[in-house]
């Protein structure tokens, strides 16, 4: 299929003059979206004490953006790919940054619910807008690859950068402080793009359609929704419920794409061997690392006694991995293969999984930087290359849906690694042997022992502490344990459907 797509003001070329200066742009929004989704974490206890949220409504204020996110993926993508992605993408960024201000003055813990969850509307349209101008910017595969590297190295760098800005604000500053930094970000993003971003749509869209729209929100919104209940709390009819009910709405939704003339998502893109490699290679990958990077950043706070600005620095080798691979990824997968550094890089991240499977409590930092920084070298390798991948294997107007299904990988392999990795540490943290008369809390969550030992007599409180950062570091090697099967599952995988797959321009 030939692409007609053009840009608003010029001809389809091969070289856009400042394209470069574009893609800075676009790298300001995924350093957004990056920033934001890591902040909320270490600013959770302050938001706890300050609006005393109920335990469920504090789950709430932690999820409702992701599960925003992951069902409106699609729709956004494809509406970018109907209205225009750069005029998606400003409106996109201008809602982020007013409705973080949002998110710094509320008041009560509805009202911040309510925030997040815009919060993950305007997020929706960033990062698939963001990707799909990249293919539309760069048209020479060799300069795609490289500018894909640096979007995914911001996004890394983003995602390290957030808890050791989160740090030091929250170490100086109020918790709303956290979100106003999407401010003067957000400000540059819409100023600068406003005069270098060039439009690009798809010239023949056909409607938008909006009973796809509600299935797939539905759908996705139910599936980790369930997921998410079900980790949390066990067993019970209500995730049941609504994992049943997102799973028919998915049905739903990909029997409808089939049907229509000019589908949301056109579900024929599966039928590419690459493409559909790539996103399962995405989703294996962030369902096995996902879990464990979640409960890393407690390890190292909770049991290892480190400052949030200290944990957030020493995270920071799975950055500094993932930026320097992300730039090397297109060349490395020139000169070898795709399936090559896209296996290679998911096996290194299940051996260093593998290699966290003896920490303990007093686990040295040679050993967890070391493990960090191999995780962030496999990704940045894989994930560079399958998002080239990805956006290779379609036709440029649809570019925004394509970016939309990588970025729905992401988010569903978040949830259910959470989901399932963590439920394993759960299930073994609550069963440790606490000290005769200790609440039921403190088996809730290590952040509720420490909270409880607080109250206790030195002694006992010691006992509790002990046995539950034990239970914990016991809990969190057995999901390394766990991670490292999917991870090393996922490289067969990906060696065997990225047969033959190359990258253009070699």
């Amino acid at each position: 299929m030939t692409s007609t797509l053009q840009p608003a003001h010029a001809t389809e070329e091969g070289i856009r003059p400042g394209r470069w200066l574009a893609l800075s742009v676009l790298v300001l929004a995924v350093l957004l979206v990056a920033v934001d989704a890591t902040v909320l974490g270490l600013a959770t206890p302050y938001i706890s004490e300050d609006l005393k949220p109920s335990g469920t409504q504090l789950l709430w204020i932690g999820d409702v953006y992701s599960f925003v996110i992951a069902g409106l993926l699609v729709s956004m993508g494809s509406l970018g790919d109907r209205i225009g992605r750069k005029r998606l993408l400003l409106i996109g960024a201008t809602a982020f940054g007013l409705v973080s201000v949002l998110n710094a003055y509320a008041t009560t813990p509805e009202l911040l619910i309510l925030a997040r969850a815009l919060l993950g509307v305007a997020g929706a349209t960033l990062m698939p807008a963001t990707l799909a101008l990249i293919r539309n910017l760069f048209h020479d595969p060799r300069e795609r690859s490289l500018a894909i590297g640096i979007w995914g190295a911001t996004a890394s760098a983003g995602t390290a950068v957030g808890p050791v800005v989160g740090g030091f604000l929250l170490e100086h500053f109020w918790w709303g402080s956290v979100f106003l930094i999407n401010l003067p970000v957000m400000v540059v993003l819409v100023l600068v793009g406003i005069k270098l971003l060039p439009e690009s749509r798809n010239p023949a869209p056909g409607p938008w359609d909006l009973r796809s729209v509600v299935l797939s929100l539905v759908g996705m919104v139910g599936i980790v929704y369930g997921i998410k209940e079900a980790a949390s709390h066990g067993f019970s009819w209500p995730a049941l419920g609504a994992a049943v009910l997102g799973a028919a709405a998915l049905h739903g939704f990909v029997r409808r794409q089939l049907t229509l003339p000019v589908p949301l998502l056109d579900m024929r893109l599966f039928r590419d061997r690459g493409f559909s490699g790539a996103v399962l290679a995405d989703l294996l990958t962030i369902l096995g690392l996902s879990g464990l990077v979640f409960f890393l950043s407690q390890y190292l706070q909770l049991v290892q006694g480190r400052g949030p600005l200290e944990a957030g620095l020493a995270e920071l080798p799975a950055a500094i991995g993932a930026v320097v691979a992300g730039l090397l990824a297109g060349a490395a997968a020139r000169r070898y293969s795709v399936r090559a550094v896209v296996s290679g890089g998911l096996a290194a991240i299940g051996l260093a999984l593998a290699a966290l499977t003896v920490v303990d409590q007093s686990t040295g930092y040679p050993l967890l930087g070391t493990a960090l920084l191999v995780v962030g070298v496999g990704a940045g390798l894989s994930f560079t290359v399958t998002s080239d991948v990805i956006l290779a294997s379609v036709p440029k107007e649809q570019a925004g849906a394509a970016a939309a299904v990588s970025e729905t990988a992401y988010e569903l392999g978040a949830a259910l690694g959470i989901a399932l990795l963590g439920s394993i540490v759960t299930g073994v943290y609550r069963n440790f042997p606490a000290p005769t008369g200790t609440p039921a809390e403190a088996h809730e969550s290590l952040g509720g022992a420490v909270e409880t030992a607080a109250s206790l007599p030195a002694p006992t409180a010691e006992a509790l502490l002990n046995a539950a950062r034990e239970a914990f570091t016991e809990g969190i090697a057995l999901a390394a344990g766990a991670g490292a099967v999917v991870l090393l599952a996922a490289a067969g995988a990906a060696w065997v459907l990225l047969r033959e797959q190359k990258l253009a321009g070699r």
